[in-house]
């Protein structure tokens, strides 16, 4: 996998010492992280006694040559109409901002590496396989 995409529980794996989340950040060419799984992680954070550590290893994180912050777009959203849309006649509610990383995936070509079984509702997703 050229192209990842970090869910916010696979981030926090990794933080727990998973080593299937390092081995697969460890071999991505490029490790994206978007706008909405680090407004997870930071709310998260401010709940936390341990709030300034996980925001700056957080930041040391974002720093490595190979992590992207990734922002939205009007292809972004474009993406996201269609993915939430065949959710909805679908009947299958996914919450909103995997609905966004998802959409993100879709358009940068990334698998999403994540633990949350949801995305496998969503059509045109490539998934981690590491559970």
């Amino acid at each position: 996998m050229k192209k990842i995409m970090l869910d916010t529980n696979a981030y926090s794996h990794l933080m727990k010492g998973d080593n299937r989340v390092l081995e697969v950040i460890a071999a991505a060419e490029v490790v994206f992280m978007s706008i909405f799984v680090l407004g997870e992680l930071y709310a998260g954070f401010f709940g936390s006694k341990k709030n300034r550590e996980n925001q700056d290893i957080l930041k040391r994180f974002l720093s490595k040559p190979p992590v992207r912050i990734l922002n939205t777009s009007s292809e972004t959203a474009k993406i996201f109409g269609s993915l939430k849309n065949a959710l909805r006649q679908a009947g299958t509610p996914v919450p909103i901002n995997d609905v966004w990383i998802a959409a993100l995936a879709v358009e940068t070509g990334s698998v999403i590496v994540t633990y949350d079984k949801h995305f496998q509702m969503m059509q045109g997703i490539r998934l981690w396989n590491g559970n």
